[in-house]
């Protein structure tokens, strides 16, 4: 399966709780943290849903 790379570029302060939960369940928890995951669709519309906090690069 395919793996993307997820990088935190916008700070969690004064977003929903929703979008701070989604974000720690990518794993993403400090400003430029990155993570590695599958993309699977469950992934993929975690990070629709906080894709203006995020920056995705997919890997080969």
């Amino acid at each position: 399966m395919k793996k993307i790379k997820v990088t935190q570029v916008k700070s969690v302060i004064d977003r929903s709780e929703r979008q701070k939960r989604t974000m720690a369940a990518l794993g993403l928890k400090k400003m430029n943290a990155t993570v590695e995951v599958e993309a699977t669709p469950q992934i993929l519309g975690m990070v629709a849903k906080v894709n203006h906090l995020v920056k995705v690069e997919e890997l080969a």
